[in-house]
């Protein structure tokens, strides 16, 4: 007994050496980065107290400290920043949904202003901005140079008075002004209709209004087509949504899901990352789900795409998206400021990262350009067109059709009248006529019940189970990009 507790005395006393012997350097090295960290400190503190004593100018102390600040965060990506109080309650007041500006939410990139995405009726969307716009000048005066808050504020200004901005759009050889009249920027998160049979989910940012308004205009379009059984499907369009609250798109995600994960986020600490999943209850009821994205989707849009698509649960149309994997924090600090700071990355149930990669739909259709047509070119356009719209129930004399009853044929107009509308929002919305041919097919076609999984009866189309268990993304409140 004495032999076996001396062996491990002894063992003791060896692993003590042997730690002491290793853990010597590495607090030695741990010291040595304390003393750099406090001289760079006693730096930073030297050229404050040179730059207050014998600059030019009499600075002001308190923008100074906070541009110091802001532009150690800056340093880092270009969504980490320092937000003083108003800019702080402004944030917030995009979150509630209503705020004064242009309407359009934008992010920095190689100094000058970048265009995420417009917001749907706002006056920058009037004027014609569009999503991957540069911004160079603010009435003619050049943003590089200025950080992100810097350059919304020269934006910012009285509701009704004008702002002329200088736009660089690939594509388009020359910059251009565009003069735009500011105004109160009212933000519906959600636009429901009913396009025939299916129902289109607008929904044009993340914020506290965005899941109830889906689970209201859900209800409020299955009603109006008289039951989940008259919908051929559902049509999410997330087209220039920049994104906005990380825990709106995870109730987005959850309301189309029945189970598996949503989304999750990885810091630099595994023991922060965190995983998000799905609730049973399906808003769509199993019904097929068509989602639209393009570059302007970014963030917690492609969140909610990425889940969608991961668990097979949706197709997805159009282009590739803008590719913001980055979860930002908000961090309260005193002088009722807050730091914006990039805590994490987040990743679709798959397990895959979209940052700066984006979304790829599973078809891509481009938006083609439509050049607008006077009301000469319309008219002259009617007239050649109802040449070609006479048939043979036209003429004069014509046999009857015997082969069909009276509710048979009210309802072959009624179809011949969705056909018709869908056609004109071709001409309208290319992509968003796309999405609604794709489900008005699937509604076409008898889906089958097979392994409890909802499976289409197209092969071809490379479509597959609509349902499926995986799973990953987030926490907080995710504030991208900036509105102005």
């Amino acid at each position: 007994m004495k032999k076996i507790a001396l062996a491990a005395l002894g063992g003791t006393l060896a692993g003590t050496i042997l730690t002491t012997q290793v853990a010597g350097p590495l607090i030695a090295q741990e010291a040595e980065k304390t003393v750099s960290v406090y001289e760079q400190l006693d730096l930073f503190g030297d050229i404050f107290e040179r730059i207050r004593a014998q600059y030019v100018e009499e600075v002001d102390t308190e923008q100074l400290v906070e541009a110091a600040i802001n532009g150690m965060l800056t340093s880092l990506d270009p969504h980490s920043s320092y937000l003083s109080a108003k800019d702080f309650d402004d944030m917030q007041e995009q979150t509630r949904g209503e705020f004064g500006g242009l309407g359009i939410e934008v992010t920095q990139e190689d100094g000058f202003i970048k265009v995420v995405a417009p917001m749907d009726g706002t006056p920058a969307d009037l004027a014609g901005i569009k999503a991957g716009d540069f911004i160079t000048h603010v009435n003619t005066e050049s943003v590089l140079g200025l950080t992100l808050d810097e350059a919304v504020d020269k934006m910012r200004g009285p509701v009704g008075s004008e702002i002329i901005i200088t736009v660089v759009r690939e594509g388009t050889d020359e910059p251009f002004d565009v003069s735009i009249i500011r105004d109160t920027i009212k933000m519906v998160a959600v636009k429901p209709r009913l396009v025939g049979n299916t129902v289109v989910l607008r929904i044009s940012t993340f914020n506290d209004q965005t899941y109830p308004g889906v689970e209201e205009g859900v209800k409020k379009m299955v009603d109006e087509a008289g039951g989940i059984d008259n919908v051929s499907g559902f049509v999410i369009d997330l087209r220039n949504n920049p994104g906005g609250l990380l825990t709106q798109a995870i109730k987005v995600s959850d309301a189309f899901l029945e189970k598996g994960e949503i989304v999750s986020t990885r810091g630099r600490n595994a023991e922060d990352g965190e995983r998000f999943n799905a609730e049973p209850g399906d808003l769509a009821q199993g019904k097929p789900v068509v989602v639209l994205i393009n570059g302007g989707s970014a963030s917690a849009s492609e969140i909610v795409t990425g889940a969608l698509q991961d668990h097979r649960r949706a197709i997805v149309v159009g282009t590739k998206s803008f590719g913001k994997g980055s979860v930002q924090t908000l961090i309260p600090l005193k002088g009722d400021g807050a730091m914006r700071l990039t805590t994490a990355r987040y990743y679709t149930p798959s397990g895959r990262s979209i940052q700066a990669l984006g979304v790829m739909p599973d078809i891509v259709v481009n938006q083609p350009l439509v050049e607008p047509e006077t009301a000469e070119q319309k008219k002259a356009r009617e007239e050649e067109e109802a040449k070609f719209q006479r048939s043979e129930a036209d003429l004069r004399g014509a046999i009857t059709n015997d082969s069909m009853s009276e509710d048979e044929k009210k309802q072959l107009e009624e179809e011949r009248a969705r056909t018709e509308e869908a056609a004109k929002l071709r001409d309208e919305d290319y992509q968003l006529a796309y999405a609604v041919d794709i489900l008005r097919g699937l509604a076409g076609r008898n889906a089958v019940e097979h392994d409890d999984h909802f499976r289409l009866g197209i092969s071809n189309a490379g479509v597959g189970c609509l349902r499926c268990e995986r799973a990953e993304v987030a926490f907080g409140e995710n504030q991208e990009s900036t509105c102005v």
